[in-house]
């Protein structure tokens, strides 16, 4: 389900992103066309797009997701509608890939966990997911990959 884990440093990385702060239950309907904004508010600026779709969640609430949907960028975009300019920091981060359907994801953040605090480490109260595979790319859920990523305060 989950690779073996490992700590990691992540370098800045420039960003474009829309922020959502919505009920869980809407996150199907809401996800995919904030993914598709930000992609064509990117590229038609003709900025490139170094990388994986990403969620950053900022705050983790029972019922709601507060977070960021976004990609990361060659260089900085110019805000249009929703879609912001913005950056990954460099970081310290425990990491793991997660390989299955998106269902699976509560399940394999709940492991990750586990490794991380009997690891010794302290989290931070942010968490970063990026789709590496997935739906657009692979018809088979059991193929999916989504990145784990937890910044440490250690």
């Amino acid at each position: 389900m989950i690779e073996e884990p490992r700590i990691t440093e992540l370098g800045a990385t420039p960003t474009a992103f829309i922020h959502l702060s919505i009920p869980r239950t809407e996150m199907p309907a809401v996800m995919g066309p904030a993914i598709q904004e930000v992609i064509s508010t990117v590229t038609g600026q003709g900025v490139a797009i170094t990388g994986a779709v990403f969620a950053h969640h900022l705050r983790m609430e029972p019922g709601r997701f507060d977070f960021e949907v976004g990609v990361p960028v060659a260089a900085a975009i110019a805000p249009a509608g929703r879609v912001r300019a913005g950056s990954r920091p460099a970081t310290k981060v425990a990491q793991t890939v997660y390989h299955g359907p998106y269902a699976g994801l509560p399940e394999a953040w709940g492991r990750f966990h586990a490794w991380v605090e009997q690891s010794g480490h302290r989290w931070a109260e942010d968490i970063w997911e990026c789709y590496l595979v997935g739906p657009e790319a692979e018809p088979d859920p059991a193929n999916w990959r989504t990145e784990l990523n937890r910044p440490l305060l250690d």
